[in-house]
């Protein structure tokens, strides 16, 4: 008997282990919202972000929303993919709500824990990032058109544009 509780004691020690090693770190605090981005400043991020994906050679969507996800400017470069248009304006919304990068969302599902597929409208997939502005947040933009690592490079130029 002293040997079974001894393995079962194992394999539930071993269990536990394995259950608090796929539990994924706590995401950094979110910013506080600040003062909605305005149209110029929209305009401002999503001309950055249409002259890098120029400069790549990658045709892509533009989307900028204010901290509530709603659209505030959008632009689509020609040759861009139609399905760029919804995903721009949804990487923006999840980064913007959820106040975090969408690569965020992208590596944690690649991590190993889907739940993150769970949220409400999540887009768990590189190019969407928080606009945020002397520590707050005044909005987000987004960005569709090429792979992961290029949207990421889109998407930054256009964040840079404000700092």
């Amino acid at each position: 008997m002293p040997i079974r509780k001894t393995i079962l004691s194992a394999c539930l020690l071993t269990l536990c282990a394995s259950t608090f090693a796929q539990t994924p770190p706590a995401p950094p605090a979110a910013p506080p919202f600040g003062t909605p981005i305005t149209y110029a400043q929209a305009k401002l991020a999503a001309e950055a972000a249409m002259a890098k994906a120029a400069q790549i050679k990658v045709p892509n969507a533009v989307a900028v929303v204010e901290p509530s996800g709603d659209l505030v400017y959008f632009i689509r470069m020609d040759g861009a993919p139609y399905s760029a248009i919804q995903l721009s304006q949804q990487k923006a919304w999840t980064a913007a709500r959820y106040r975090r990068p969408t690569k965020a969302f992208f590596d944690g599902v690649e991590g190993g824990h889907p739940f993150f597929l769970t949220f409400p409208g999540i887009s768990a997939t590189p190019g969407g990032v928080p606009i945020i502005v002397d520590g707050k947040l005044i909005g987000a933009i987004g960005v569709s058109g090429g792979n992961g690592d290029q949207d990421m490079q889109v998407v930054l130029s256009g964040t840079e544009a404000l700092k």
